[in-house]
This record gives structure tokens, sequence and C-alpha cells, in this order.
């Protein structure tokens, strides 16, 4: 199988040259890239879009060194590791055993799709979504219990959650014990997810394990103040109390007070809003990202 893959990409290259190849993550693609490109003699590019970098949190034991030692070649070995934040970045560097091109593009975003929609009616019960896989470190159970935690203050919040996961039946528990106005929605398209955040109150997803999150970037390109976590990727957008709000990822208290003080001032929420929206405007759309694969494309090819 993998000569008669060999022997079409040959024929391929031969009458429709290709001049180099991307791969996106370091396993597996990552490592065919590595061994095409030697077999085809052409550069490639890798990139990273998550914090685990080589494999080693989903893979342990030794099969999880072998996917650090493989990942740790492919990077050594690509012409650039394009990383979607520095925090992403630093993972790289601190994992691999020696030099290494990488540098940081960050994730784009389709600003047509993505875009503001009329302010939120006040008069009616405020929206709070959460976009994201239900696995813990989303932290999804943090904003239900912050929610317990500012019920009487705002007891008629509806929260609503796109994505699906292991933890569905376990946050789905937790919502009924809390008492807590949730809908689970599943998975949802790119233009429901779009009119979703369009009619949202407030986004918030306390990740506690992000190399960056499109999420917050829609969010903020769609005009809705966005809630991260401290010390993950996002925090390198989102300027605290400026165009977005930063918490601690294990505390109740902090994403309360975050809900409360958004949830309680229209004029806070739509200076955030406009902020959020220039922030992506002025460098994080699709185009941006283009511009500069487009330039490292061009470095690997020199």
């Amino acid at each position: 199988m993998k000569w008669r893959l060999l022997r079409h990409l040959r024929d391929l290259h031969r009458h429709d040259q290709i001049d180099l190849i991307h791969a996106h993550s370091a396993l597996p693609c990552g490592h065919a890239a590595l061994l095409l490109a030697r077999e085809l003699n052409l550069p490639f590019v890798v990139s990273v879009h998550g914090l685990d970098a080589f494999s080693t949190r989903q893979v342990e034991g030794k099969a999880g060194d072998r996917c650090h030692r493989i990942s740790d070649e492919v990077y050594r070995a690509a012409r650039c590791v394009i990383c979607v934040s520095d925090h992403v970045r630093e993972q790289v560097l601190r994992g691999v055993s020696g030099p290494v091109n990488a540098m940081v593009v960050y994730n784009g975003v389709d600003t047509e799709l993505f875009r503001p929609g009329p302010s939120p009616n006040e008069s009616a019960p405020p929206k709070l979504l959460s976009v994201g896989d239900l696995i813990p470190t989303k932290g999804h159970a943090l904003v239900l219990r912050a929610l317990a935690a500012i019920r009487n203050q705002f007891p008629q919040v509806q929260y609503d959650i796109i994505g699906d996961g292991p933890e569905l039946l376990s946050l789905q528990k937790l919502a009924v014990e809390l008492k807590i106005k949730a809908s689970f929605l599943g998975r949802r398209g790119r233009r429901e997810v779009a009119e979703a955040l369009r009619n949202c109150t407030v986004f918030a997803l306390p990740s506690r394990y992000e190399g960056l999150g499109c999420a917050y970037l829609e969010a903020m390109a769609s005009g809705r103040p966005a809630i991260g976590c401290r010390g993950q990727g996002i925090d390198e957008i989102i300027r605290h109390q400026e165009n977005g709000w930063l918490v601690d990822g294990a505390s109740v208290d902090e994403m309360a007070s975050a809900l409360l003080c958004l949830l309680n001032s229209a004029e806070s929420r739509e200076k955030i809003a406009r902020a959020a929206r220039r922030t992506i405007m002025n460098g994080v759309t699709l185009p941006h990202q283009a511009e500069r694969l487009n330039h490292v494309y061009r470095d690997a090819l020199a």
C-alpha cells in the first residue's frame, strides 16, 4: 500500500510539481511529511495546534516515549515549526533535543461569518455560551458552579453549551443538582456556532489546557466579551478587562466574580466587545494568517 501511494505521489510530483509539504501535527502526518520529504527531496513545515506537542499526554509509557522521539525528529527536520501561540512554541522548544526553527502564527478568524449582531435585549434573560468538547479541562463544571454561586443575583441566566464528549452525563447531572438552566446542544456547524455567538450575552470557556482556542477568537470577532484562563495561549490575545476577561481556571470565586461584573454592566460588556472585535480585525483575521503563512512558505523554499 505505501509503495503504491509513494508511486502515485512521485507521478503527481512529476506532472504537477510539489514545492512544499505542510503537515498539521507531528503525528502522524508530520512523520509522513518527513518521510515523503526525504523521498521526494522536498522541504516541509509542520503546524502545532495544541499543547500536547509530543503526544505524551495522550500516550503514556514506552509508546509515549516513541511518540516523543518521532516528534522530536520531525520538529528538528522541518524547515519551520508553526505554533499557534507562544505558549505552544515554549512547549516545543522545551521538549526538543536540538536546534529547531519555531515561530508563531496565530489562528485566523473568518470575520464575515463571525461578526457582531444586534446588542442583546436587556429585558430578556442573559444568555451564557460555551463552545468546546465536554472534557474536564474545558472547565464547564466550573461555569456551572459559578452560576450556582450567583443564582441570587441572576436566577434567570440561561447556559447554552455547544459540544459533545465523555463528560456529558456528569455535567447534565451537575446542572440538575445545582438547579442551573443549562441546555446541552451537542455539536453544531460553523454557521450555527456563529449564530449562537451573536445571540449570547457572554462567552465563557475557562479551559485549563489550551494552546490558543479558536472559540475565544470567534467570540471576540462576534463582538461578545469572552472569558478565558490566565496562563493559557489565549492570554496572549486577551488583555484582562480591556478586550476580554481572564480568570484562574480552578477558582469558582473568580469565575463567579467575572460573570457578576459582566452581567451587571451592559456598558462594560459593550466596551469590551468593541475592543475585542478591533483586536481581531487588527491582526487575527484569515487574511492576516494567510499573509504570515505565505512568508513562512517563502522562507522554507529559499
